[in-house]
């Protein structure tokens, strides 16, 4: 029963197309039938609320007089048609009818419509899916596995995953062999199928294997990280399919079918040891395969591809995607983060708060909240760390720059003798470090008293060896540095002996163990 009174309502209500087809249970190309009906026999509403359904369907629709004869029409080209469907996502079927209904002769639309769906009907149940050329690809591993065996004593070293993959529109096919369903392996098998194809489709449609989905939902899955990123890079979304709902994905699992069979079942009775000899064997297969002729319609998926998705592929990018696995940390007390084994820098102000860590084969990167706050090269040393002096505080890194020889370069600014002293008390200590706080203290009295009186109470220390900032302190707060020193012994320096076997201040400045 036609609802065509109820669709002028909601028409003049100010309602969508889309919204009259849910209210009304009927589809939106119906919905548009009727108001281009309405409006080409001049009926508006609300004139037409006082009429009975049946009134307001002959105004529309009304009858045409029987032909004279019934005459068969030529049948049209459906597979061109189909083909040009598939390769052109705007074109529309209703298009294609009124271009070949160009000159008033041939079916009516809905004729055409009803003929192009029963011949639809006869073709594969593959076929069915309407892929639009280069919108999707369909990605899975084959159930099967092929054994790699070790050359030294012909025993299976692992069993080689089959990665493949499928192109919609013309099920163009590439498969090959890695190590396992890994992430490194999946992500890798994406990025050789892109380059096998030649561009990239629009959507990426991958089983719910772990490597692909962390989580699956039905309704918002939640993709790998590093799978979603690889998928930004090349500008293909990743939809994976509905849990258990194989459909979603028939396009791959044919595909799998086939490669199992004209594929894997042709080298069983081969044995390989290398996997780069495996997928030398795959290779040679996968041309046969795609150039094997289809035996329900005609062509071949190496003929199809070239019509259909080649010219509807996305370009590859300028770089080939680099892989990088990322990881969730927490910022240690010591501003920094570990990754596989090793610890690297962040700004000190994320002490405690929640980074990404995103490693590479060369790089290590921090995110926090999407935002780089670190970068670092990437290191095998464990245990070990790899520190940025800027992500440092500034009371670290004032204490980090405190060296023996910077201390006594510090104190000659102030005179010679100064820096004798800073020497010998560095001497004096078992480890210089310990005279590190005597020094700055003399340090600090260079700001307090002239350079002159400092130098002066600098010799009467040396002289008297105190090696200590309590005594110069002591001399200069008692004004002894302005008093005359005894003579001098000429055999007796008042600074440190220099030879050979004394360590100088760039001693301390080497590492432990030199």
């Amino acid at each position: 029963m036609r609802k065509i009174k109820r669709v002028l309502d909601l028409k003049a209500r100010g309602l969508s197309q889309r919204a009259i087809s849910h209210s009304c249970g009927i589809s939106q190309s119906t919905v548009s039938d009727y108001l281009a009906a309405a409006a080409a026999a001049g009926v508006e509403w609300p004139a037409a609320s006082q009429w009975e359904e049946a009134e307001i369907e002959r105004k529309l629709y009304p009858r045409q007089p029987a032909p004279e004869f019934w005459r068969k029409h030529h049948q049209p080209d459906w597979l061109s048609i189909q083909r040009d469907l598939l390769s052109r996502k705007e074109l529309t079927l209703q298009l294609v009818w009124e271009e070949y209904r160009i000159n008033d002769t041939g079916y009516s639309y809905s004729r055409f419509c009803e003929l192009y769906r029963n011949w639809l009907q006869k073709l594969d149940l593959v076929l069915r899916h309407e892929h639009r050329a280069g919108e999707k690809m369909f990605v899975d591993y084959a159930g099967s596995t092929i054994p790699i065996h070790k050359a030294s004593s012909g025993e299976i070293e692992f069993e080689a995953a089959i990665f493949v993959a499928v192109l919609g529109a013309s099920s163009y096919t590439f498969a090959e062999a890695s190590v396992g369903q890994d992430l490194a392996s999946w992500i890798g098998s994406h990025l050789r199928a892109f380059e096998f194809f030649g561009g990239v489709t629009a959507l990426t449609v991958p089983d719910n294997l772990k490597s692909a989905v962390t989580k699956p939902s039905y309704y918002e899955p939640q993709l790998n990280r590093t799978y979603e990123e690889m998928g930004d890079h090349y500008g293909t979304a990743i939809l994976p399919a509905r849990p258990y709902r194989p459909r979603d994905k028939a396009k791959v699992e044919v595909g799998v079918q086939i490669v199992q069979r004209w594929i894997v079942m042709a080298l069983r009775l081969q044995r390989f040891f290398a996997l780069g000899e495996l997928n030398a064997a795959i290779a040679k297969l996968l041309a046969q395969l795609n150039q094997r002729r289809f035996r329900k319609r005609p062509g071949t998926r190496a003929e199809l591809f070239e019509q259909l998705d080649r010219p509807a592929l996305q370009p590859l990018p300028a770089q080939r995607y680099e892989m990088g696995e990322w990881k969730t940390a927490r910022v240690n007390l010591d501003y920094h983060v570990e990754a596989d084994r090793h610890h690297y820098s962040v700004p000190h102000a994320l002490v405690h708060q929640p980074v990404d860590i995103r490693s590479t084969a060369t790089t290590v990167e921090i995110f926090r909240r999407g935002v780089r706050v670190a970068s670092h090269l990437r290191s095998a040393e464990p245990g070990k760390a790899t520190t940025s002096a800027e992500h440092r505080p500034k009371a670290h890194q004032k204490y980090l720059d405190r060296t023996p020889s910077r201390l006594i370069e510090e104190a000659r600014l102030t005179g010679p003798t100064t820096a004798s002293l800073v020497e010998a008390i560095l001497a004096a200590k078992r480890h210089p470090e310990q005279g590190y706080r005597a020094c700055l203290g003399i340090l600090r009295l260079a700001g307090q008293y002239p350079a002159a009186r400092l130098e002066a109470a600098a010799e009467r220390a040396l002289r008297a060896r105190a090696y200590s900032f309590q005594s110069l302190e002591s001399i200069l707060r008692n004004s002894l540095d302005q008093l005359p020193l005894a003579p001098q012994d000429p055999a007796v320096s008042p600074f440190p002996v220099e030879h050979d076997n004394v360590r100088g201040a760039d001693y301390y400045d080497l590492p432990p163990g030199t």
